[in-house]
Formats: structure tokens, C-alpha cells, sequence
């Protein structure tokens, strides 16, 4: 009956605090209703699908019969970031923390990075927001050659640099160099992150979508590569190859911010495949989540809200439409960074039945059981909701 699954994570769009918010210091948080309470939030589209209708969103718009599914999922997970948010979903719940560094990496690793990377020197080692730490950094930067090195409330190991002082292939280079470094017990990083910028002073300081991440290796099997080895497609769009370790995957795209993933999400709707499509759209959580930027994010939301009618009528018949996100960012609030939130799952097909309340699923991995199942294939964690939805 369904041969396709067609998933578009809303990166950084939460709907609400998580019960262990305050374990986060997340207490308040809710990315959807920061944005509608602080702006004229229109998004008929997305409140077609139900999300105004999720249990506890504070949003009176209801609608009075949704085209779809609806519901919302907590985290199980420790970490309230993109990899671990997207692990889950496919049905892998990572359970033991990556280390985080609140203060900062230590001395012996900063010495030891320098010296397997062959640098002289680096910048920064701060904990902070990327845009402040470049209009900080970036001109000496520019004058030492040094990269620039920050972490955040997640663990993460970030190196900015200007593509005309260090090349972005060198970046790179440096990167995997770093990567394979902190994969080591005694620092355990989750994700390295190349942050290439352009500009020629702090006020014209750009990031490029030339970013790359390099995840941990240490997740277990996934969905993807459940559907990969039966035989069907994977297709990648956006970040998911990174965030993946390319494991599972059978096509890569990459792209260069929301508009374009969605062109290109709806170039390989309109194809012959069979399997997955899986795209991750990450402006709302680079350029408007993690800058507090609630007019940006309000009217990213609307731009993707416009070009969801294109979506649904481009499904096949044989296809399901799973609009998700992977934690939350919350711009409302003084915090930059991700927040621990509940995602929202709004699902659309032309089996699938309308008006159903998935109300507060358990983990994401519902997510993922739920396609395999209707695949037919072998699930790993979470609970099926097929039946309720088909």
C-alpha cells in the first residue's frame, strides 16, 4: 500500500519542554509558541496538518479536522542535538552522554590537536555563540592564520576559519584530523564541526553553507540501513549524510539552506524511487535559532509553509509525508542554544487517515517503527503507531 517514506526534519523546531527540561536548564522553553506569541505567525498549512491540535500547545487556531495524523514525541536520548535527535527518529536511542565541556577543552587537548593537525597556534577555546565568537576573533584570525576553536552547551568541537586564509579543503582536512583525535574515552566529542566563514571585518562576518560535520561512529543500526539492505533507496538530502556517517545511505544531496532543500525534496518526490527520502532543512536552527532571530525563524516557517502544497501534490499514491524535527531552539528565550523540547510528527498521505491524535508518543523511535512496519521490515526501538494511522 505504501512503498515510500518522505521525512523533512524542521531543524531546531520544538514544541515544548521535555519533563527533564530543567536537567538542561531548558525550564520555559516551546520554539513553536515563542514564535507565534512574539510575531504574526502564518502557517495555514501546517495548521491543516494539526499542529496546532498537539496535546498542550497553547495555541487557540485549532483545526477543526486535520488532513492527517498528529502528535508529538519525547526524547529519550542524552543530548538534545541534531545527531542524537536524528538517531532516534531512526530507531537507534543513544543512551550514554557525550562529553560536554562547560569550560572549555583542556589544555592537553588543545596541545595535542595542535600538534596531530601540524598548527602553530589556535584562537578563542571559548564556550559561546559562533556570530559572536567570529566579530570577536575573526580579524586576528585573519592576521595569525590560526583557526578558531569553540564548543557550546553541546559537545561539540567547532573550528572557524576565513576559506581565504585556510582553504576550505584544508578545513576539512583539519577536521577529520580532530575527529578521529576525540574519538578517544578520554574525550568522547560527539561532533566536529568545520565552521568556514567569509568577510573582510566583523560586521560583514558570513558562515557558508560550506559547513561540515563529522559525527561520532559510535551509533548503533538505524533504519536507513534496514531499508538499504532490503533493496530500496535512501536519499539523503541536506545534512543527513553527515549526521549519518554516510551508513545507509544509497544517494547523497547536499544544499544550501532551506529553499534549496526543498527543491530538491520535491525533485526526488517527483521520481520513480521506492524507500526513503530523508531531508533535513537546517536554517531554522543555524540562522535563526541559534542568533534569537524570531522574525527570521517566524518567516523561514512561513516559506515552508508555502511550498508544503507543492509537496502534497507531488506525492505519489504509494507515499507518506512525516513532517518532524529533531529537539528544539527556542529564539524566544536568552539562550543560543538547542533546547530540550518535544518534537512535533505530523503525517499526510493519501492512506493515511485524517484527524487522528497521536497525542504524546514515548520516543521518537515511534518515528521509525512505525515505517518499518509498514515496510514490513524488521523494527528496532520504539512502538509502531501504523495501525492507528493507516
Amino acid at each position: 500500500m505504501i512503498n515510500r517514506a518522505i521525512i523533512i526534519v524542521l531543524d531546531g523546531f520544538g514544541v515544548g519542554e521535555l519533563p527533564d527540561a530543567n536537567v538542561y536548564k531548558d525550564e520555559g522553553s516551546n520554539t513553536l509558541e515563542g514564535i507565534y506569541k512574539n510575531t504574526q505567525l502564518n502557517i495555514p498549512n501546517l495548521k491543516k496538518m494539526g499542529l496546532y491540535n498537539i496535546d498542550g500547545i497553547n495555541i487557540s487556531e485549532k483545526e477543526k479536522s486535520p488532513i492527517g495524523a498528529f502528535g508529538k514525541a519525547k526524547e529519550q536520548s542524552a543530548g538534545k542535538n541534531s545527531p542524537v535527535g536524528h538517531w532516534e527518529i531512526s530507531g537507534y536511542i543513544n543512551k550514554k552522554p557525550f562529553q560536554t565541556y562547560p569550560n572549555a577543552f583542556p589544555k592537553e587537548l588543545i596541545e595535542e590537536f595542535k600538534k596531530e593537525a601540524d598548527l602553530e597556534g589556535v584562537l578563542c577555546n571559548e564556550v559561546g555563540s559562533g556570530t559572536d565568537i567570529l566579530k570577536r576573533f575573526g580579524q586576528e584570525h585573519i592576521k595569525t592564520r590560526y583557526p578558531i576553536i569553540y564548543t557550546s552547551a553541546d559537545s561539540v568541537f567547532q573550528i572557524a576559519a576565513h576559506e581565504e586564509i585556510i582553504p576550505v579543503d584544508r578545513l576539512y582536512e583539519i577536521c577529520k584530523i580532530a575527529r578521529k583525535m576525540l574519538d578517544k574515552p578520554e574525550y568522547n566529542v560527539g561532533t566536529v564541526i568545520a565552521r568556514p566563514f567569509i568577510g573582510d571585518n566583523p560586521e560583514n562576518f558570513i558562515r557558508t553553507y560550506n559547513r561540515k560535520d563529522y559525527e561520532s561512529n559510535s551509533f548503533g543500526r538505524t533504519m536507513l540501513e534496514n531499508i538499504k539492505d532490503n533493496g530500496k533507496q535512501v536519499i539523503a538530502i541536506g545534512k543527513i549524510e553527515d549526521l549519518f556517517v554516510g551508513r545507509g545511505i544509497t544517494k547523497k544531496i547536499h544544499t544550501t539552506g532551506n529553499e534549496d532543500g526543498i527543491r530538491q525534496t520535491i525533485n526526488e518526490i517527483q521520481q520513480n524511487s521506492e524507500g526513503l527520502i530523508f531531508t533535513n532543512l537546517v536554517d531554522f536552527d543555524m540562522l535563526y535559532g541559534h542568533r534569537n532571530d524570531i522574525i527570521g525563524y517566524a518567516k523561514a516557517l512561513e516559506y515552508f509553509d508555502s511550498k508544503l502544497p507543492e509537496i502534497i501534490e507531488n506525492l505519489k499514491e504509494k507515499d507518506i509525508l512525516i513532517v518532524t524535527a529533531d529537539h528544539g531552539n527556542d529564539p524566544s528565550t536568552p539562550s543560543t542554544d538547542h533546547s530540550r523540547e518535544y518534537i512535533p510528527i505530523l503525517i499526510y498521505g493519501k492512506h493515511v487517515k485524517e484527524n487522528i491524535n497521536l497525542k504524546i508518543r514515548d520516543t521518537y523511535a515511534d518515528i521509525s517503527a512505525t515505517i518499518l512496519d509498514i515496510f514490513g521490515m524488521e523494527q528496532l526501538e520504539g512502538t509502531s503507531f501504523k495501525q492507528e494511522i493507516i
